[in-house]
């Protein structure tokens, strides 16, 4: 059986690809062979996430998309993994994460009755996964609201340093005509970082495909 995996990683200080072996692993136990990796630092409460969506459109009905958690697919909103989930059964798409072991029967043969009860229990189970991971989220943005206001009330606040000497890098590669996606190769960063830094120092650069 065919899979794809998707790793990803909420920002770009994070290792997006950690769980590569052991998802790697996983799929050699499980006889799915593994055509595609995709990997990107994007946050999980973004439904925009152009690899995830690259995926989905590579694939072909009765593919798998192989993840490590529930959590890595999705921290969306309700309305927005409606919107996920749509897509995906669209494209006939079984979902097998690793901490989900009710799905681990989706990356098997079975007769058509036991196909469809494996797919009704999974897919409520990942709705089930899928708003724990984003209520984890909201109580997660909530508590580090709380401790900011209460360290700003202080007067101790003093947000997340600044990494002076990559800013600086990819100010030096823009200025001398490199293209955002060349600058993001290089620094391994996100497209919205170089963007940042390209309007700071005036680039008036096209954004490179």
């Amino acid at each position: 059986m065919l899979a794809r995996s998707y790793l990803r990683a909420s920002t770009d200080e994070q290792d997006a690809t950690r769980a590569h072996a052991q998802v790697e692993t996983f799929a050699a136990e499980h006889g799915l062979n593994i055509v595609g990796t995709y990997v990107e630092n994007e946050s999980g409460a973004k439904l925009a996430r152009p690899e995830l969506f690259r995926l989905i459109s590579d694939s072909r009905p009765g593919d798998v998309l192989l993840i490590e958690q529930v959590d890595r697919l999705s921290r969306l909103t309700d309305g927005d993994w409606r919107k996920l989930r749509a897509a995906l059964d669209a494209t006939q798409i079984r979902v097998v994460a690793l901490d989900l072991p009710t799905s681990w029967m989706m990356a098997g043969a079975a007769d058509d009755f036991t196909a469809r009860m494996f797919a009704a229990v999974n897919a409520m189970m990942l709705d089930m996964l899928a708003a724990v991971a984003r209520k984890d989220y909201d109580d997660r943005r909530r508590r580090q609201a709380q401790g900011q206001a209460k360290a700003k009330a202080e007067g101790k606040y003093k947000g997340r340093p600044e990494d002076a000497a990559r800013n600086a890098g990819i100010a030096a590669m823009l200025k001398g005509g490199a293209s955002y996606s060349e600058v993001q190769a290089a620094f391994g960063c996100s497209r919205a970082t170089v963007a940042k830094i390209a309007k700071r120092i005036g680039d008036r650069l096209p954004v490179a495909a």
